[in-house]
């Protein structure tokens, strides 16, 4: 019996642990939640920034459809309106690599950070 579990313990020590996905809840709270407030509904009170927009209301402001490449670009900055401002950061430039995959609703996978990725797949959670 004894050898048995240090075979195991041998066996399973060279063996590669998956990263764990990162919290979008977190990552929210930690990095938006100052201008988009606790509950994403636009209560951060930042006073440089003014009223954020309430996030639980992205797909009911959409017809219902939470409009996942919108919201990754726009989290990302890659496509920054003149309404957004300069004051939301481009997270892109901030998160890490692109290692994760996400289907948008068009077929395609694309790369994005997993950190950009949890937090857009947070805001899905959170419609209203």
């Amino acid at each position: 019996m004894r050898y048995a579990v240090m075979g195991l313990i041998l066996a399973t020590a060279g063996c590669a642990v998956e990263p764990e996905m990162p919290s979008g809840a977190r990552l929210f709270a930690e990095n938006c939640a100052g201008c988009h407030g606790v509950d994403a509904m636009g209560t951060g009170g930042a006073p440089e920034v003014g009223s954020a927009p309430d996030l639980t209301q992205i797909a009911a402001r959409n017809g219902g459809v939470f409009p996942r490449a919108q919201v990754l670009s726009t989290i990302d900055g890659f496509h920054r309106t003149p309404a957004l401002g300069s004051e939301m950061p481009q997270w892109g430039l901030i998160f890490g690599d692109a290692t994760a995959r996400v289907d948008v609703g068009d077929g395609i996978e694309t790369p994005v950070s997993p950190e950009l990725l949890a937090v857009m797949e947070h805001l899905e959670r959170v419609q209203r």
